[in-house]
């Protein structure tokens, strides 16, 4: 795991948890359509000197991959924000793995977007026929749009090959998000899609932020854009730090959080600076996958972070207090994130999985 200086340097002088967060708070917060298999999203804000934060591991995860959320967490808590080189992020739209006839009404949140990633392969190949619909229905929907699928590693090779041929006819696709589960299966598509000439960029998002070495992916050049998720990564510094190393365009997303976390992203996204290595691909701007607050029910903030008119404003999220009550996790659900703030604490603190972004 990556930890920046300045997260280092945090952590070196601070003992527990509550020698930094002020405050702990678990939510559970309600979700318009069931987007990656939930209806509700759990997570924890936390507050420190520089502000309120979120730590937000989906809850499947074990510690080790848990602790590198909790590095952003304490990076946003006790850090200020770096030097934004914009003062709007633009964002795409995200349509979950819902029925074409689903899609009108959640492309209306979304006005003036550049780009829309559009979830795909929910139940792997079998679901062909109704991501065609739903790429269909988006392009009627948002027809100046880009548009980006995300397959969410749920594809074999064969599989791959045949979801990627059928997804290019629909028209063109600014790319299609991890098809296949490992770098090394990225890299032997991306060469496939080559020899077919099959017009279709392949990103990287698992593979940058669930192995060991992020950079693999640029290294066996398994892909043409990496996504790059602040919190997983173990926060801004140490994501622009593999954005950096890694030498490929990059969009910035978002990992489901509350607007709280949400601005953390627009923070990194808004700190990138515009690279010409991305501009054929990706266009002058990349739209970052951070408008995920038009799929929540509900927020910690009113008003949330959401898009207007294709960007989101950048600065700090307040959560708003009767908000954080009415959203509070019960009991049971409070202890789970309080003890697994403590047992993530307790790895970093080991030094284990550790190293630096430098």
């Amino acid at each position: 795991m990556l930890i920046s200086p300045e997260v280092r340097t945090v952590l070196d002088h601070t003992a527990a948890p509550g020698d930094l967060f002020e405050r702990v708070v678990p939510v559970a917060l309600p979700m318009k359509a069931r987007f990656r298999g939930l209806t509700v999203r759990e997570t924890c804000l936390v507050k420190g000197p520089a502000g309120w934060a979120e730590f937000a591991p989906f809850t499947e995860y074990d510690v080790p991959e848990a602790s590198r959320w909790l590095l952003a967490a304490v990076e946003s808590a006790a850090l200020p924000l770096p030097r934004p080189l914009r003062d709007r992020v633009l964002v795409n739209a995200t349509i979950p793995a819902v029925p074409a006839h689903r899609v009108p009404a959640i492309a209306a949140h979304y006005p003036g977007v550049s780009a829309v990633k559009v979830k795909i392969a929910e139940r792997g190949i079998a679901s062909l026929d109704e991501d065609l619909a739903r790429v269909a229905a988006v392009r009627r929907a948002l027809p100046d749009a880009a548009v980006r699928c995300d397959a969410n590693g749920a594809y074999t090779h064969d599989e791959a090959k045949t979801a990627l041929t059928a997804l290019a006819r629909t028209g063109p696709l600014q790319y299609v998000e991890q098809p296949v589960p490992d770098v090394h299966g990225l890299a032997r598509l991306r060469e496939w899609v080559s020899i077919a000439r099959l017009p279709v960029p392949i990103a990287a998002d698992e593979s940058i932020r669930k192995v060991s070495d992020p950079l693999s992916v640029a290294a066996l050049g398994a892909a043409d854009v990496i996504v790059v998720k602040a919190q997983p990564l173990g926060g801004i510094r140490a994501a622009a730090s593999i954005i950096e190393a890694a030498g490929l365009p990059a969009v910035v997303s978002s990992a489901l959080e509350s607007s709280v976390g949400l601005a953390a992203g627009a923070a990194l996204a808004a700190h990138l600076p515009l690279s010409s290595a991305g501009q054929g691909l990706l266009g002058p701007e990349p739209a970052a996958g951070l408008g995920t607050a038009a799929l929540f029910a509900a927020d910690v903030a009113a008003p949330g972070l959401r898009p207007q008119d294709g960007s989101l404003p950048l600065g700090r999220v307040e959560p708003d207090e009767d908000l954080l009550a009415a959203h509070a996790a019960g009991p049971e659900r409070a202890r789970f994130w309080t003890e697994r703030l403590e047992a993530c604490w307790t790895h970093v603190a080991r030094g284990e999985d550790s190293g630096r972004a430098g």
